[in-house]
Formats: C-alpha cells, structure tokens, sequence
C-alpha cells in the first residue's frame, strides 16, 4: 500500500467534486493525491484509431487541467496523474487496495429520490480492500460543523470502523457521534405494550457495551469529541436520517461471502444511496 489518497476522475460534476473532497482529505492526510483515469477498453470490438487518439487526448487534458487547479487551490500538495485502460471498476479496485483512501463520484438524485450509485462504484466499495468514500457533485465541500456520524454494530467485529472514524475526526477537528440502532424482538411486542420500560432497559445494556467498545479509543484520541447514542429501530433509518445534518458518514462493509460480484448489507445499501452526505464505506473483518 502506498500512502496516498486516489481520486477516479472521469468529468463528470460528480468526479470533479471527489476531485475537491479528495484534494482536502490528502492536505489533512498528509499525502499526494493521485488522480486516476480510466479508458474503458474496449469498449467495442473495433475502435477506430482516430476515436482512440481524441479520446486518449482528452483524458491528458483533463488530467493535466484538473491537476493544475488542485495545485493553485492547495500549494504544496503533491499531485500525480495516471491513465488506465480496461475495466473502470477492476482498475478502480485495484488502485483503491494500493492507497490510505479512495474518493469517487456519486450521481444526484432520481426519480425516487435516491441518489443513482453507479456499477463502477457499487463494484469499487463492494471489493476494495481499503476505505472509499462517494461524494455528491453538490457536495463536493465539507459543510463546517456537521460531524461524522459512524453506524456501529456491537454485536460484531469494527475495529477497522472505529479506527478511521477516530482518525478522520482528528484530522478535519470534527465532533464524532457513533449510532448503534437495535430492533426490539418480536417476541417482546406484546409485553412492550404493556411495559413500555422493556424497550428501555433492553437499551441500557447496549449502551454500556457500546461505551465499553469506545472507551480505549476514547482515551487514545482524547481530543475528539465523541458522543454516542443506541436508538430503537432500523439501522438504515436510523442512519439515513442522521445523515441529513452530517458532513461524512461511515457504515462497515462485512467480508465477501461469495467468489463474485458487489456485496453490501442493506443498511449501506440505504446509506450510500439516501444519504446527501459523503459516504465513507470501510471493509470489515
């Protein structure tokens, strides 16, 4: 691994604001940033050499003119540039596992109000062995005072999870606030009517475990301010809604169960396509 945060850049408003989120994070990283371009290839059976020379022309200028502005904008960051030809999302995957964070475009908003998560980027932080993070094109700054909001589960391995959000926090000075969303089981329904206070001390006990989970990070990074809260409900919900007045949200991504193809859990799957706020997905153990 190489300590640099890459940036996939291919034009779009999407791509250029990931341009500026990563261009930040690598300041704060005290690292380069590496812009990569990917030529999709091939992307018929015969491409004409004069299209293959226009489009190889623009990728250069691109690169160079994006590079350009980085470096007017941040003086002093070291910025490097790279074309790749093949597949957008196993070239994309494959600088993601060589670098500390991955910065990507997400696309606005559709019909239902859900932002549209491209193949390439489903496939990117399905398979990336290392944090990638999707950014809005309305997005592409970090909105002062919105904190990172971190999804955890306490009933399952995230150290990796609770190590980069207490160190992002560090590094952009901003409050941590860790949510832990439980459903009461079905077998409580009945009784919880009748005792609403079940739900409640059900609740407490997560609330210590989740403070036990926290307290060593607590204490190495004692000058972030942490909050943590357990809440009833879905997850997703839960975290879909928290996002709203966050400036970087962080969900776990549990390991591949399967040879091929994107697999994520439901609540990142709601996460990366509701939230307005960056998203960061980090692989789990």
């Amino acid at each position: 691994m190489t300590a640099q945060v890459t940036v996939g850049l291919d034009g779009s408003q999407e791509s250029l604001a990931a341009v500026g989120w990563a261009a930040r994070a690598a300041v704060l990283h005290e690292v380069p940033l590496r812009m990569v371009h990917v030529e999709e290839w091939p992307s018929t059976p015969e491409v004409p050499l004069s299209h293959t020379r226009t489009m190889a022309e623009r990728a250069e200028s691109l690169l160079r003119d994006e590079a350009e502005r980085v470096r007017q904008d941040r003086p002093g960051l070291e910025v490097v540039t790279e074309r790749a030809r093949g597949r957008a999302a196993e070239e994309l995957t494959a600088a993601a596992n060589d670098a500390d964070l991955t910065v990507l475009g997400s696309r606005g908003l559709g019909g239902l109000r859900g932002f549209i998560v491209g193949s390439v980027s489903l496939a990117v932080v399905g398979a990336a062995r290392r944090p990638v993070v999707l950014v809005r094109a309305e997005d592409g700054h970090v909105a002062p005072g919105g904190g990172i909001v971190a999804g955890v589960d306490v009933s399952h391995p995230c150290q990796a999870l609770l190590a980069f959000s207490f160190a992002e926090a560090a590094r952009w000075g901003t409050p941590l606030r860790f949510l832990h969303s439980w459903p009461l089981p079905v077998s409580y329904g009945y009784a919880a009517v009748m005792d609403p206070g079940i739900g409640e001390e059900l609740g407490s006990h997560l609330v210590g475990d989740l403070d036990d989970l926290l307290e060593p990070w607590r204490k190495r990074y004692a000058g972030v301010d942490v909050a943590a809260d357990v809440v009833m409900g879905s997850a997703a919900y839960q975290l879909v809604e928290a996002s709203q007045a966050a400036q970087l949200v962080v969900v776990g991504r549990r390991g591949r169960r399967f040879p091929v193809g994107t697999h994520l859990g439901h609540v990142a799957h709601a996460v990366i396509h509701h939230s307005p706020a960056p998203v960061a997905v980090v692989p789990l153990t």
